[in-house]
């Protein structure tokens, strides 16, 4: 009986480099189970990620294990079972996340977990991730809230010179009649 063992290839270590260095630089993770969709649909996502700063990803199981043990990510082993693919955010997750469950509503695509700012989320807290303001959208709200105390004063203040300027007309229009 011989013992089972597998070979450490040149080609599967680089592949595991490469997904490593992909990895690396990543913010979010979103994986996905892409059974049953079109290489069009694909190819669809894919556009609209690279749009938000994120790629789409179709990985091997056994490297990505590997590539993201390296990293010191672990607890994959139940997400990495079947077809996967990984969204990959360079910056914010949310908006990634949003694409694909946009995806998920009009396709086969199913969200499997996310990995956003370090943590594990089901398929549950992903969709509510997805549906909570980006990064973006919460900097322009708070923008807008340090902004209106001050537009705000601004307008009085032109309130009360333009009640002036009309004061002054008033005035003057009465002293040109009598």
């Amino acid at each position: 009986m011989s013992d089972y063992s597998t070979r450490v290839t040149e080609e599967k270590q680089s592949r595991v480099e490469e997904l490593r260095e992909l990895f690396k630089d990543g913010k979010g993770y979103i994986f996905t189970d892409y059974r049953g969709l079109t290489v069009e649909q694909i190819t669809k996502i894919r556009n609209e990620l690279r749009e938000k700063n994120a790629v789409l990803k179709v990985i091997k199981n056994r490297y990505a294990k590997i590539a993201f043990s390296e990293l010191e990510i672990s607890d994959l082993d139940e997400i990495l079972k079947g077809p996967t693919a990984v969204a990959i955010a360079h910056d914010d997750a949310a908006p990634v996340a949003k694409v694909l469950y946009d995806y998920v509503k009009e396709t086969p695509v199913k969200v499997k977990a996310g990995i956003i700012e370090g943590k594990l989320f089901g398929p549950e807290e992903v969709e509510a991730f997805s549906k909570l303001p980006s990064r973006l959208e919460l900097i322009a709200m708070l923008m807008s809230a340090m902004n209106a105390p001050a537009q705000n004063f601004v307008y009085a203040l032109n309130g009360v010179t333009t009640k002036l300027v009309r004061t002054l007309q008033a005035v003057a229009d009465k002293k040109s009649e009598g």
